[in-house]
């Protein structure tokens, strides 16, 4: 390998880094989303006591929102108990239900209604992909981040709406500093 071959990679994971960082959202909040989540993950793997495989965990701006299930109400309590272990969570948004398992069907569907709306989303010129983070469960669509203006937050909400297979829309989007729910 010559040595301008060397640096090809660490070039383009560097654009790709840069251009997926590329959003109205700041770096310094991006990068401390990752080392929430990451933290999060962390703490979540090494507590043996409750089963977690089904939870997943979506950062945005220190928000924290939790989706999926659990088994029992133990569970949960201890679930909250450390989501608000990372030092950089300043919220965490609990949209947990105690109950069994996603089944494998459920698991694709929520896979399909996911990819689904991000293409949609970025496919857009009046909404800012990067602005929202999303998470599906099943089949509820639950939608984090910044809106520019609530214009935008209601095309979004509306894309989201209109995909095959949502049966509900969860916002907690926010707008000009204030949360709406819809």
């Amino acid at each position: 390998m010559t040595s301008a071959h060397k640096w090809i990679a660490p070039i383009l994971c560097a654009i790709l880094l840069v251009a997926g960082c590329a959003t109205s959202r700041n770096l310094d909040s991006a990068f401390s989303d990752i080392g929430a989540d990451a933290e999060l993950k962390s703490v979540l793997f090494s507590d043996r006591s409750h089963d977690y495989s089904d939870v997943d965990l979506t950062v945005f701006e220190g928000r924290l929102l939790l989706t999926g299930t659990v088994r029992s109400p133990s569970a949960h309590e201890k679930l909250i108990q450390n989501a608000w272990s990372a030092e950089s969570i300043d919220q965490v948004i609990d949209e947990v239900s105690v109950d069994g398992r996603t089944s494998i069907g459920q698991g694709f569907e929520d896979a399909r209604i996911d990819q689904t709306l991000r293409a949609n989303l970025i496919g857009r010129k009046d909404v800012i992909s990067g602005d929202y983070k999303i998470a599906v469960s099943g089949a509820t669509v639950y939608l984090i981040g910044r809106a520019q203006d609530e214009q935008q937050l209601t095309t979004a909400l509306n894309v989201a709406r209109n995909i095959a297979g949502v049966e509900k829309v969860v916002n907690h989007v926010v707008v000009n500093q204030v949360v709406l729910k819809q």
